[in-house]
């Protein structure tokens, strides 16, 4: 081979080089750059510190936390028992049931097992506390707490999401976190499991508790989501055991 051949060879291999991996035009950079300033969090972020104080909180059930639990899981029975879509909708509001589910799923994010444990403890009381309730008949309220969906599945992962994003946020007022309380749906589910476990009617008990369930677990994931999405520190431990 020459060497005018060898240069040409070279300088043919150099540009298809170059056009493998093209520069990025002007107008494709300021795109990006615009859609990452529209889907940035971290302009209103809350400090990490005060989210997670905020979160450990709402996971106790004593207090003022429990009295609210109590009156919550009374008017989601009544409303179940009358048929009433508003009075279940205003126990959906009033319930903090969302506190120790995404307690759980903060607690893997940042890897507390301490955390883990307290909202456990808790999501196991709140869910015998509510279970614990007066209903008499079967209403269409309450026939449709008991068949799971696959779109239940993706409510509770959307409201999830929602959820945690406006509780990382500093300003806490806005509509979110009641918006997926109504959209998520977690008292109902439960009192009518209730109903199905007084009665003995196990087709009631199973679908509604594991309407709950999914709601619950994907809750917990879209905590885990955003919490590492955020960055949060993970704990660490000085003995492995």
């Amino acid at each position: 081979m020459t060497a005018t051949e060898e240069k040409n060879t070279t300088g043919n291999s150099g540009g298809s080089g170059a056009e493998a991996n093209p520069t990025p035009s002007p107008s494709w950079r300021g795109f990006r750059r615009f859609v990452r300033g529209r889907f940035d969090l971290s302009e209103d972020k809350a400090s990490e510190s005060e989210v997670i104080e905020n979160i450990r909180k709402g996971i106790e059930f004593k207090g003022t936390n429990l009295w609210v639990l109590v009156f919550a899981t009374f008017i989601a029975s009544l409303g179940l028992n009358v048929n009433s879509t508003a009075v279940i909708i205003g126990a959906m509001l009033i319930s903090p049931l969302m506190g120790p589910i995404m307690g759980i799923g903060l607690s893997v994010g940042i890897n507390d097992f301490e955390l883990m444990k307290r909202s456990l403890r808790n999501f196991g009381f709140m869910v015998l506390v509510s279970i614990a309730t007066p209903l008499s008949n079967a209403q269409s309220e309450l026939l449709a707490r008991t068949v799971p969906t696959t779109y239940d599945v993706l409510i509770a992962l959307f409201g999830g999401l929602a959820g945690i994003v406006a509780q990382s946020r500093k300003d806490r007022t806005s509509t979110v976190i009641p918006g997926v309380a109504i959209a998520t749906a977690l008292m109902p589910p439960l009192c009518t499991a209730g109903f199905g476990l007084a009665t003995l009617q196990f087709k009631y008990f199973i679908g509604a508790f594991y309407l709950f369930f999914i709601n619950t677990v994907f809750i917990a994931i879209a905590t885990y989501m955003v919490v590492r999405f955020l960055k949060y520190e993970k704990h660490s431990f000085l003995d492995s055991k």
